[in-house]
């Protein structure tokens, strides 16, 4: 069973490659020190790439869906400084397309890609896609309260990041742009008086800025380490943007091993707006088990508990459960209910020498139960 569930999920098979030429390399789908399943060889050697397929429980989005996205992994010799002789490891480079279509006749594509200019100390991020999406936001209105809409998008996005690594590589500062095209219509009926003109047919460009600190011992699946981050996104017309608007974000992620088996985690994150983004833009609970954009406000704060519990070989479960608030003023943080999200998962090695796990959770938040798969971390940033 756990084998046929392995080789429908990802791509296994045996590929000869050249090497140096002459040299004809067979590269094994099994580890050479435990025999299992693993395709590490076939990402580096072979030049392969895993297939994630997601099956889309997002109740925005009509509650089913599937996508399929590809991504490449390339690993990294550590960059040598020819005059220091300083060691400094580089992130793998990480190459993928997404392709979505859900229930609701929602449909998307997308690439990405980030890697690392060693010599220079700089990792890099990229991303640009399509979408026509029918998405189901809610908004309190005078007299009336919570209404759901099911508004129509299409959005062309577009984002990029760079940060310099400093003399202590880990900590980094760089800067990040955000490009939205968006043409919004309500499909049935006349667009709400909340609405503006200029989020019917709009332009989002926002410039940014970011400091981190990232001691993770692996970026795909952690068992050690934390990651701090803060940074801020501005938006004005001078840039080309149609909102004036500051974003202001925060976020901790922590992983400490509790016994040989057992890794514990944490995630706050929190984010502020000020200013006038457009509706859709405003920030929202991310939760395992929330639908997307249920909750939003000009700020929210999310905290966010999980435990790996490698129980047997390579195969792992997942316990986790947050809390998170969406308020408009800090004042009216507890005045709604809180969201909340909890389940459980599993896990499966499925690289070894990149540490990357793969799997499944399920969750289960306020109104609703949901199931993910998940590359990596379910809090990969």
């Amino acid at each position: 069973m756990r084998r046929a569930l392995l080789y429908i999920l990802f791509f296994s098979s045996v590929v000869t490659l050249a090497q140096d030429k002459k040299e004809r390399v067979k590269v094994s789908m099994r580890d050479s020190l435990d025999g299992a399943f693993d395709m590490s060889d076939y990402l580096i050697y072979a030049h392969g790439f895993i297939a994630v397929p997601t099956i889309i429980t997002e109740p925005a989005f009509g509650s089913f869906g599937g996508a399929l996205v590809p991504v490449f992994i390339n690993k990294k010799d550590p960059y040598v400084n020819p005059e220091t002789g300083k060691i400094t490891p580089v992130r793998p480079e990480i190459t993928g397309a997404l392709g979505m279509y859900t229930a609701n006749d929602s449909w998307a594509t997308m690439a990405f890609r980030s890697g690392t200019f060693a010599k220079q100390g700089i990792t890099y991020r990229a991303m640009a896609g399509y979408g026509s999406l029918n998405i189901s936001l809610y908004e309190t209105l005078p007299e009336i309260g919570e209404q759901e809409f099911n508004f129509h998008f299409n959005t062309i996005p577009v984002y990029l990041q760079a940060l310099k690594l400093l003399n202590n590589p880990k900590w980094s500062v760089g800067g990040k742009y955000f490009f939205l095209k968006t043409e919004l219509s309500l499909p049935g009926g006349n667009l709400p008086e909340f609405i503006r003109n200029k989020e019917v047919n709009s332009i989002t460009s926002q410039l940014g800025g970011i400091v981190q600190y990232d001691d993770r011992d692996n970026i795909f699946t952690p068992d050690k380490g934390i990651r701090v981050q803060g940074s801020f996104f501005w938006s004005d017309n001078i840039i080309g943007s149609d909102f004036d608007s500051w974003r202001i974000n925060y976020t901790v992620i922590g992983y400490k091993p509790i016994t040989k088996k057992l890794i514990g985690g944490i995630r706050i994150e929190g984010t502020n707006v000020f200013g006038s983004p457009a509706f859709f833009l405003k920030p929202a609970v991310d939760l395992r088990g929330t639908a997307a954009g249920r909750y939003q406000a000009n700020n929210t704060l999310v905290t966010e508990g999980e435990l790996r519990w490698d129980a047997y070989k390579r195969w792992s479960v997942m316990f986790f459960g947050g809390l998170g608030s969406a308020f408009d003023d800090y004042d009216q943080m507890f005045d709604k209910p809180l969201a909340y999200g909890y389940g459980t998962g599993f896990r499966y090695l499925i690289a070894r020498k990149f540490k990357l796990r793969m799997g499944i959770d399920v969750a289960k938040g306020n109104e609703q139960w949901a199931y993910y798969i998940v590359f990596g971390s379910n809090w990969l940033r």
